[in-house]
């Protein structure tokens, strides 16, 4: 009786897994609608390559060696061990190891379900890079840079929390983040920024006055499209990080996720209309959309415990945020074309303080010690990546290339071929 109930909490927490891993995975849709919305059309036949390639490098590198280092165990050249396979020495010892790691005893799964969930967690952090550095970064320098980012830098910061590599100070200082404004989202950022900031802006964006000239995006239904896809996605991404679904509390608790994440979005939609209306005086689609994201970032680090009200709260904070973030970088003469430093690394920052509202056993000291080691070190290793590249084979395209579209030079086809290339 005892190994039938096992059987059924291991196969319930498994599904659950498995089905929360794919709509992480659908986000990974919604950032390539995203950003070849937001970038021009002579650019999205390279963007959308970069987002295919991305995941499939993501899936490959945590494979072979990103989940061994974030969380000690490898499936590379190992098989899976079904439940139908296991003795009763084995359903014991799967329940010991599920409370070594971390888990309340009863939370077991097969760990192929968690290496699942956690990949799509890494091309996540990586798909943020990919809009920052558009339209003028070489398309196989960010391949690679891809290779480092997600098979060493994302999993060594991932495995200081979550994993089995915890850093001393972090654990003491009681640092948390549910589901990853700062260990995916920052850092995603992180890695973004210091791309940008050697890559420089796109040509045209910026006059020797100072002035700041838009370059609009050329297919706006489908960036918004890309931001209905990631707002669903969410749910997987923020849900899933209860890690299982068995028994009353928790399944409240996944409720209450959904519900927080919901909220926090359109928080963060409403309070970035508002202030773009504001400050521009017109409604801005693009900063309507990164309001929704930036809520959705404000949130994942502790969806679970504030009241919806709160929630909502915290999300619309993130949308101020970042309308005043991206006007900002742009003074700046920081050109990212997606807003992604904004959403996912001021915003993803926000969040991780954000903790405090809700979580008591936050501590200020934690959250802003664990977001700086995040920070730092994605940010330097990833800028002594960029730096390797751009010494060798070169980040950036001239500026030829950068007029004649990325969509020619990389990939040899454009998106929209029965229309006029936009210069």
């Amino acid at each position: 009786m005892e190994n039938q109930i096992f059987e059924l909490q291991y196969a319930m927490d498994t599904f659950y897994f498995l089905v929360m891993g794919a709509l992480v995975m659908w986000m990974a849709a919604g950032f390539a609608m995203l950003e070849a919305g937001l970038v021009r059309a002579k650019n999205t036949t390279e963007i959308l390559t970069k987002n295919v390639a991305l995941f499939a490098i993501a899936c490959t590198m945590y494979l072979i060696c990103g989940y061994q280092l974030m969380y000690g165990g490898g499936y590379f050249l190992s098989g899976v061990t079904t439940v139908a396979q296991m003795d009763d020495a084995a359903i014991a010892q799967v329940l010991v190891d599920s409370a070594e790691a971390g888990f309340d005893g009863d939370s077991v799964y097969s760990g192929a379900s968690d290496f699942f969930f956690q990949v799509v967690f890494v091309a996540t952090a990586m798909s943020i890079v990919s809009g920052a550095v558009a339209e003028r970064m070489k398309l196989w320098a960010f391949l690679i840079f891809a290779i480092f980012m997600t098979g060493v830098i994302y999993p060594v910061e991932g495995g200081w929390t979550w994993g089995g590599n915890e850093v001393p100070l972090l654990g003491a200082l009681s640092y948390s983040d549910y589901a990853g404004s700062g260990i995916v989202h920052m850092a995603g950022a992180s890695a973004a920024l210091a791309g940008v900031l050697l890559l420089g802006p796109r040509r045209g964006k910026y006059g020797k006055d100072g002035s700041i000239k838009p370059i609009p995006g050329a297919n706006l239904p489908l960036a918004t499209l890309g931001t209905f896809i990631l707002w669903m996605g969410w749910f997987g991404f923020n849900g899933g990080s209860t890690l299982k679904l068995g028994g009353i509390g928790v399944a409240n608790e996944v409720a209450n996720v959904f519900l927080n994440t919901n909220a926090a979005a359109a928080g963060g939609l409403i309070s970035a209309m508002i202030v773009a209306r504001i400050m521009f005086g017109k409604t801005d689609l693009t900063m309507v959309l990164n309001g929704a994201l930036a809520g959705l970032v404000a949130i994942t680090a502790e969806p679970a415990d504030p009241s919806p009200l709160l929630a909502t709260i915290i999300g619309a904070i993130g949308g101020i945020i970042v309308v005043f973030s991206i006007v900002t970088l742009d003074k700046l003469k920081i050109d990212d074309p997606v807003g992604a430093i904004s959403v996912h690394g001021v915003v993803g920052f926000f969040g991780v303080m954000a903790v405090l509202f809700s979580d008591a056993d936050a501590t200020l000291m934690g959250q802003l010690t664990g977001a700086l080691v995040i920070a730092i070190w994605v940010f330097v290793t990833s800028m002594i990546v960029w730096l390797a590249l751009k010494f060798t084979m070169g980040l950036r395209v001239s500026e030829e290339e950068e007029e004649e579209g990325m969509d020619l030079i990389d990939c040899g086809m454009e998106a929209y071929p029965e229309f006029v290339t936009a210069k």
